[in-house]
């Protein structure tokens, strides 16, 4: 048997997926295409070869300090998620994206 060179961490996922927003990335064409456009004039563009591309998230790991929990959390996020966070803070954020678990309030 071989040796296990890196160990198998199943807390973090390699995929590229941002855990607030779930953007990921997605698949599509890429045209190519030549001759003139019609209002330059010319007979119009012309496809010459269609190929199969993947766009992929601008996706980044965070650290992020929350106030309320009183410790950092690590996340993996779209750029758009982090300018969601600068807006309506951290906590409130990451509970609605279900990476954080809500504080238990005391009943009386």
């Amino acid at each position: 048997m071989g040796v296990l060179l890196f160990p198998v961490c199943r807390s973090l996922s390699m995929s590229r997926v941002c855990q607030v927003t779930g953007r990921r990335t997605r698949v599509g064409n890429s045209i190519a295409r030549r001759g003139l456009a019609k209002p330059k004039g010319g007979i119009g563009l012309k496809t010459t070869g269609v190929t199969r591309r993947r766009f992929k998230p601008n996706i980044q790991k965070k650290r992020i300090w929350v106030p309320e929990l009183n410790r950092w959390v690590k996340v993996k996020l779209s750029t758009k998620a982090m300018k969601t966070i600068n807006a309506k803070g951290a906590y409130p954020v990451l509970v609605a994206a279900g990476v954080v678990a809500p504080l238990r309030t005391k009943k009386a």
